[in-house]
């Protein structure tokens, strides 16, 4: 058997570029449906975690799909906003703890979350360095905004303008890194949180400038009449809030109109959660409110669907690899007949000639065997960074 197996090595060392093709193949057939299985079972965790430990969600009547991986995962289109006027109703029901959530805008690729102290206590996240925001314009990063930009605390942070030409809209807002979060593993690794007024002031609801009521101010009055005062375009509006100039920031129109893009509502127990998925089904109710453990799991069942239909696919074009891979084993032989005649003629075994072949495929399909076990553990190790960049 010995020297079987070695005139089998031989043979396959000799023919590189067959073997190879020949490993790879099998290599992909084995690996494909391994991977893919491994790939959305660990999303299923991964989501269903982060879905789990959100109770319950309102938002603005629509897409459930959209409103839940716009909350949770800071991904997906913005949907229909919301006034900050229901943060209120959660919490003066007394069934619930609401947090507010303003996901709309961005720095560079990185979301801008609007929300509150609460926020980092109901997802368990941890400040590395530095502390949470205490003030109007500072901000918290993820550990991998701030490992991919190199921030520090201390450092400045930019929105990005949603239209390359806004003409119209607001100033980019530098905003202040008071914290660096320790790593979690989740979204929250890419986004900057901020207060959810910073995030009104980056739309524009709320703005600072020179205060011109100062005597120092003069040269940009206009006029002044029964206590208004009308300045002109000199006036230099704040593009970074400070210790110095947050008192000249101020918001135009009632807060409880703002808008949100959900709420993450936090019963106090489960009949709570239950009087309040109640309160909000009125045939007229403009609200939604949502578990988001049930979006994530229908939308895992037809992941799975697709899952099997992939998966199907594979079986049937690994039995056309197979195939053909039984074809080149065969024709092979038929080309080797001399070669096999010729280790007759030398006093080789029929038997033995037949260990030889037969050690060839066996020693093909152990490698490729080896090599999707490779692939496997590979994909393993990078399997929640695949994960999670999927899910962004």
């Amino acid at each position: 058997m010995r020297h079987a197996l070695h005139l089998a090595w031989a043979y396959l060392a000799h023919q590189r570029f067959k073997t190879a093709v020949l490993v790879a193949s099998v290599a992909l057939i084995a690996f494909l449906p391994a991977a893919l299985q491994l790939l959305v079972r660990r999303g299923e965790e991964r989501m269903g975690a982060r879905a789990a430990s959100t109770p319950l969600l309102v938002g603005r009547k629509g897409s459930p799909t959209e409103l839940v991986l716009n909350a949770l995962y800071f991904r997906s289109g913005v949907p229909e906003t919301i006034p900050y006027a229901q943060v209120a109703r959660v919490e003066q029901s007394g069934r619930a703890q609401a947090i507010p959530l303003h996901v709309r805008f961005r720095s560079q690729d990185a979301p801008i979350v609007g929300t509150s102290l609460d926020y980092f206590a109901l997802r368990g996240l941890r400040v590395q360095q530095g502390r949470l925001m205490t003030r109007l314009g500072q901000c918290v990063v993820g550990s991998a905004v701030a490992a991919t930009r190199g921030l520090q605390v201390g450092d400045g942070v930019l929105s990005s303008p949603e239209q390359v030409f806004d003409l119209a809209g607001s100033y980019p807002l530098r905003m202040r890194v008071s914290g660096i979060l320790a790593p979690s593993g989740t979204a929250d690794d890419r986004a900057v949180f901020v207060d959810v007024k910073t995030a009104w002031v980056i739309q524009g609801l709320a703005h600072g400038h020179d205060d011109v009521s100062k005597p120092e101010a003069a040269a940009a009055v206009l006029s002044r009449k029964d206590g208004r005062i009308v300045a002109n375009a000199s006036v230099r509006e704040y593009q970074e809030i400070t210790a110095e100039n947050a008192d000249g920031f101020h918001f135009h129109g009632d807060p409880d109109t703002f808008p949100l893009s959900a709420i993450i509502a936090v019963p106090h127990d489960d009949r709570a959660a239950t009087l309040l998925l109640g309160e909000f089904q009125a045939p007229d109710e403009a609200e939604q409110i949502l578990r988001p453990r049930d979006v994530v799991d229908e939308l895992l069942d037809t992941v799975f669907a697709v899952k099997r239909y992939i998966v199907a696919g594979i079986v049937i074009v690994a039995l056309g690899t197979l195939a053909t891979m039984a074809l080149v084993f065969g024709l092979s032989i038929q080309l080797r007949r001399r070669e096999i005649e010729t280790m007759r003629k030398i006093g080789g075994a029929r038997r033995r000639i037949g260990a030889v072949l037969a050690l060839e495929i066996l020693s093909v399909l152990a490698l490729g065997l080896v090599l999707a076990g490779i692939l496997l553990a590979l994909t393993g190790l990078w399997a929640d960074t695949l994960v999670e960049s999927a899910i962004r």
